[in-house]
């Protein structure tokens, strides 16, 4: 594993290297980089150059007390892209790894990218506001979250994992699985836990949406207990312009690990374009 340093943090990332297009991959909350093993293969056998990294306050990355915002997460995804110069990438973000997707484009421009991807991705805007009645969570949903952390961090993370994996209230991937996934959380610290709950659950990104100039790939599942489609999914291809949108039949939002195979299949199809 290596690192680079954005303003002073520390980010810890995988590079499949070779000569193949950059692939990168951004992780969901409250996982790390790891949790790509399931889609690194697929892509570097279809001849793609493959990056993933741990956000900071996540896996190997360092832990700071705070920058758990995604102008932040979004300057730290462009510190990547510049010290490697990656051209031509493909950026592939995963539950709330769609908000940096999301915020890089909007505020960072296109100039390094190829194509986007929103997999389970938490834009629009989760938050139920008076001009976002769309929204998923009241701002009580949030704190709810963000106590229950506080109060029971492994408790609460163990439930977490059940419903990730869910669908219509049955488990989509075996037990094992489901306690390997969210063994990536151990190493996070608390103020990033909490930290990334009011970012992911309190940012508004249609307006980064609306910024977004290159073909873009939106994939849900139908069954999603965590991110529902209707909230986000839906709303992210209306709003994209060159918005492709595939929904997985049944897929939970752990869709990547439970659907690995169908979604693994829709990326690599996007890619080849």
């Amino acid at each position: 594993m290596a690192t680079i340093d954005a303003a002073g943090t520390t980010l810890a990332y995988e590079d499949t290297g070779g000569d193949g297009r950059p692939v990168v991959l951004i992780h969901g909350w409250p996982l790390s980089g790891a949790s790509w093993s399931g889609q690194v293969p697929a892509l570097t056998d279809a001849g793609y150059r493959v990056i993933t990294y741990d956000r900071r306050g996540f896996g190997a990355s360092s832990k700071p007390d705070d920058g758990y915002d995604y102008d932040t997460f979004a300057a730290d995804l462009a510190a990547l892209l510049d010290s490697l110069d990656l051209t031509d990438a493909t950026l592939v973000g995963f539950s709330m790894g769609g908000g940096e997707v999301a915020r890089y484009l909007g505020r960072h421009g296109s100039e390094r990218v190829r194509s986007a991807v929103f997999a389970g991705a938490v834009p629009p805007y989760l938050l139920i506001t008076g001009d976002n009645p769309d929204g998923g969570l009241q701002d009580s949903d949030v704190q709810e979250m963000i106590d229950g952390i506080a109060e029971d961090r492994e408790g609460f993370l163990n439930d977490f994992s059940v419903t990730f994996f869910s669908a219509d209230d049955e488990l989509k991937v075996s037990d094992d699985q489901r306690k390997q996934a969210f063994a990536l959380s151990a190493p996070a610290s608390d103020a990033a836990i909490q930290g990334c709950i009011d970012a992911f659950g309190r940012t508004d990104f249609r307006a980064d949406l609306e910024r977004i100039d290159v073909p873009a790939l939106v994939i849900h599942g139908d069954a999603d207990a965590i991110v529902p489609f209707e909230v986000s999914g839906k709303r992210t291809a209306e709003l994209v312009d060159d918005a492709e949108l595939q929904v997985i039949d049944g897929g939970p939002h752990g869709f990547t690990v439970s659907h690995a195979d169908d979604f693994n299949a829709a990326l690599v199809d996007f890619l080849a374009r």
